[in-house]
């Protein structure tokens, strides 16, 4: 079965925008175009519902059914409980209120393995807990191909190691890491499992249940959906690790790591992206559980997504006069692409603006990955991303501007 991309791309209002006529949009894994039901959603909160949540009258208690609707759907679609589920402003901050948890529950001399792959935001706040005697170990890409190998890994564990984070795919590498596999390892050493699936979710959000990570983390703004950082910790981490909320709330397992009020609004818009899964699992004849269809729906954008991206993999690999990151074969990465030019990249995606291409450059907040791949991010790197909406047509015209402006 392929994707129905002209289905697909009625969901979203942009498409029939007069102002973006013309243009297409290929940087993506800094957030995506909304969809119709999460602006429908968000729509409708505001004219009905902008009250405080969970009171005694119509509005409020329908406000705060919409907030526990969007939680329960989206943790039914990862494959975990509602209560393992939990919003906040961004996973970046996400990531930082965790990182304080675990400074107050582990020891000087134990240990953390963050990567040199991941966007800083999994990497940046871990390697602050240094500063309490906790000993941050790294595990390090191949410096020619950004590969993270988990031989690797099992050199860097051992007792004293209690968590180990890595990202599902990075956002300048592309390359899918094999989270099965990785957590498996880290769960036999003795230690939890943080995913930053940010990269990664926009392409299909993950069955959490089926990969079994302690910890994953992703950015709704990039799913489709509104600006919040959607976090799942499961429950036999999140009840060892300090409460991080009020103390009146530490018996709640969401509200334990979310220490300031949600954005009511953007959290009840959430459903919408389940809206969104839903009506491709329909369209498409999908049946089953939540998960099950989730798992459809991801197999059905894998699929469109590979097929369009190997082209531009086989564009940019015969090119002599730039560096392709990550993987050269579709199967293996996902289609963010990034460009290391010899020179400043902006430049280039001005040029490519100007051509109807919206394309990113800079470091993406991958300081540490370029700088150990030996990009200068003072330069940046083109960065050339799309998702399941991507049509053949905008393909064509991505490559017809790299031709002229390369």
């Amino acid at each position: 079965m392929e994707l129905d991309v002209d289905f697909v791309r009625a969901q979203f209002p942009a498409f029939a925008e007069p102002s973006l006529q013309g243009q297409a949009f290929f940087e993506n894994a800094g957030g995506s175009y909304t969809c119709a039901p999460v602006i429908d959603r968000l729509t409708r909160f505001y004219h009905q519902r902008k009250v405080q949540p969970y009171g005694p009258y119509l509005a409020s208690r329908l406000a705060g059914e919409e907030m526990d609707e969007a939680r329960a759907r989206l943790a039914a679609l990862m494959g975990v409980q509602a209560d393992e589920l939990s919003f906040g402003p961004s996973t970046t901050q996400n990531t930082y209120v965790l990182a304080q948890a675990f400074r107050q529950w582990m020891q000087p001399g134990e240990a953390i393995v963050v990567t040199n792959q991941d966007h800083e935001a999994n990497t940046g706040p871990w390697r602050r807990l240094a500063e309490d005697g906790i000993e941050i170990r790294e595990w390090q890409v191949d410096p020619a191909t950004g590969h993270l190998d988990p031989a690797d890994l099992g050199n860097l564990l051992d007792e004293n190691v209690r968590l180990v984070c890595f990202p599902h795919c990075s956002n300048v590498v592309g390359e899918i890491n094999p989270v099965v596999e990785i957590t498996a390892m880290a769960h036999a050493a003795g230690a939890f499992v943080c995913v930053d699936g940010v990269s990664y979710a926009p392409h299909g959000i993950a069955d959490v249940g089926m990969l079994g990570p302690d910890i994953y983390l992703f950015s709704s703004y990039k799913t489709y959906g509104p600006h919040q950082g959607v976090m799942v910790i499961r429950r036999p981490l999140g009840e060892q690790l300090p409460n991080q909320g009020h103390y009146f709330n530490a018996e709640v397992l969401y509200k334990r790591f979310t220490p300031a009020g949600p954005d009511h609004a953007q959290v009840a818009a959430c459903a919408g992206m389940v809206d969104y899964f839903d009506l491709l699992a329909d369209h498409h004849g999908l049946t089953g559980t939540a998960t099950e269809r989730g798992a459809g729906v991801h197999d059905l954008m894998r699929g469109h997504e590979v097929k369009l991206l190997q082209p531009v993999l086989d564009f940019l690999s015969a090119r002599n006069d730039l560096r392709l990151l990550g993987p050269a074969r579709a199967e293996g990465r996902a289609p963010t692409v990034a460009v290391d030019l010899g020179r400043p990249a902006m430049p280039v995606a001005e040029a490519l603006a100007a051509q109807g291409i919206m394309a990113g450059a800079g470091d993406f907040y991958a300081v540490r990955a370029l700088q150990a791949m030996g990009v200068d991010p003072q330069q940046g790197v083109l960065r050339l991303s799309f998702v399941h909406y991507t049509s053949p047509d905008e393909i064509a015209q991505l490559l017809k501007a790299l031709e002229r402006v390369l």
